[in-house]
């Protein structure tokens, strides 16, 4: 089977590490894998030390509507039997799913759209999910929450909608007292700070990591945790900002700015509890995931996916997006029992290996184009 993957984004974040990871799996079990993304990004350079098959394109040419691009996506996509397009923000009046349905009927192609997501934005058009009625679609959602939401809102034929969740590398994220000596070593901070909160992933806005710098002040003014410390780890359009933050707030002891890191589970061996103070556009972040799977409690936000598998008191706690005051709380009441903090950390590792283990998913993902 030849399946491709359209990745409208010169970004690197967890999605784009998913299609890596994916396009891996299934050439390495016999598929064909093509891959349509914008010259010089993330997935088309690492697909391509995969053995994919390789089309792209000039990112900004594609948003106008080109015609030239259209032809090079229609080159992609001909030996598709199945596309996946994740649901990437809009680009003026240019969307990748629509210009994909688009490009598979101006080319009579026989190729079945497949848009994934497990982001829900309320201002997302429903044509990003469902472009052309002239277009064999499914949509597939990597949570339970989008799922209901295409069928419920956007009022989704239930049986053009599945539910297949992503799932991570279990047997990768497991902590071991020599990933933790050299995690030691490449995070170095103060021998008593505690607890620690990682913060990995792209510095946006929508992250909202701003949450976490104005939870680490408040503790630290109270005299609760006067040992408390925060480490980003990541990059992006908000990293600048919360550096100035940082010192504005005069945090320099409890803070540390670290880069991209494609090796996160020295980070997590690193950390007491992952901090994910998400404000929105989410669906079920990979990083989650794998700091559960390191047995680590998480605190996140009440939104999209994330319920699915941090549960309070279980595996971590929900706060509400943007409420400093409730992520303080449940900062404390992680920290307050070391005893409670490892029965989480149990928890969760458990949830991951019962119901996100990558391995497992990636044939589910297979086994459901062969059904198409």
């Amino acid at each position: 089977m030849h399946i491709g993957f359209i990745e409208d984004t010169p970004l690197r974040g967890g999605t784009q590490i998913w299609v890596t990871e994916a396009c891996r799996d299934f050439i390495s079990k016999g598929e064909e894998v093509t891959i349509v993304a914008p010259e010089g990004s993330y997935v088309a350079g690492k697909c391509k030390e995969a053995g994919a098959r390789i089309c792209t394109y000039d990112y900004e040419a594609a948003a106008m509507d080109n015609e030239e691009m259209k032809k090079v996506w229609i080159e992609g996509l001909a030996p598709c039997k199945v596309a996946v397009t994740t649901i990437h923000p809009p680009r003026d009046d240019f969307h990748c799913s629509v210009f994909a349905a688009k490009c598979i009927k101006e080319g009579s192609l026989d190729t079945i759209l497949v848009p994934k997501t497990g982001s829900i934005v309320p201002w997302y058009l429903r044509d990003y999910y469902q472009p052309d009625p002239g277009v064999n679609t499914r949509v597939v959602s990597i949570t339970s929450f989008t799922k209901d939401y295409l069928i419920d809102v956007y009022k989704i034929p239930a049986d053009m909608v599945d539910l297949i969740y992503q799932g991570i590398e279990v047997g990768r994220f497991v902590s071991t007292e020599e990933s933790k000596a050299e995690a030691l070593k490449r995070y170095p901070l103060k021998e008593n700070a505690g607890p620690v909160l990682g913060s990995i992933g792209s510095m946006e806005n929508r992250k909202g990591q701003i949450i976490l710098l104005q939870a680490v002040k408040r503790l630290l003014d109270s005299g609760e945790l006067p040992n408390i410390h925060a480490m980003f780890v990541g990059e992006g359009p908000d990293e600048e900002m919360l550096k100035a933050v940082t010192k504005v707030y005069g945090l320099e002891d409890h803070v540390s700015f670290y880069p991209f890191t494609s090796e996160p589970n020295y980070v997590f061996d690193r950390i007491d509890i992952l901090a994910f103070p998400s404000l929105y556009k989410e669906g079920l972040p990979n990083v989650l995931l794998e700091a559960m799977s390191m047995k680590l409690p998480v605190i996140s936000t009440d939104i999209a996916g994330i319920p699915e598998v941090v549960k309070n008191d279980e595996t971590g706690y929900l706060t509400t997006p943007g409420n400093v005051e409730e992520f303080c709380d449940a900062i404390e009441k992680v920290w307050e029992s070391p005893e409670n903090c490892l029965k989480m950390g149990e928890n969760a590792r458990k949830l991951v290996e019962e119901k996100m283990n990558k391995v497992e998913q990636f044939d589910a993902f297979r086994e459901f184009f062969q059904t198409l």
